[in-house]
């Protein structure tokens, strides 16, 4: 887990990882910066680890009633194609509350849709890499 910045600390973690799942806010300026990680990540792969490999985009902060947010989603579906998860974690306010009372949300409110939401991709995130670990034996 790093910070959404391409500091020293996060190039450095991006060299020593076999996979990175990326977040992203469905937001115009996210856009902008997931174009400067792909950049860094082909950067380290030629360089440093090229083992490194996007398993997987995360739709965030996602509201299907803004245009943006579908607009953005569009592109990251032509981009990333099977790589973009299924599971969006939606704008909640729950989500927001949890960290306040020093709590992860799926102990905060556990039928909250930002709760559902993160144990929906849990389980997309085991299920790829059941089908990957599959796939090599």
């Amino acid at each position: 887990d790093c910070a959404p910045s391409l500091s020293l600390i996060t190039v450095n973690a991006l060299a020593a990882v076999d996979g990175v799942l990326i977040p992203m806010q469905c937001e115009y300026y996210a856009l902008e910066g997931l174009a400067d990680l792909t950049q860094t990540i082909d950067r380290i792969q030629q360089a440093l680890n090229p083992d490194l490999q996007i398993v997987g985009v995360l739709r965030t902060m996602y509201d299907a009633r803004n245009a943006l947010t579908r607009d953005v989603s569009e592109e990251l579906e032509q981009y990333f194609g099977k790589k973009l998860y299924e599971t969006v974690i939606p704008r909640n306010i729950r989500l927001a509350e949890a960290p306040a009372h020093g709590l992860p949300v799926i102990y905060f409110e556990k039928s909250s849709k930002g709760a559902v939401a993160y144990l929906n991709l849990a389980a997309e995130v085991l299920k790829k890499s059941k089908v990957k670990k599959g796939s090599k034996a």
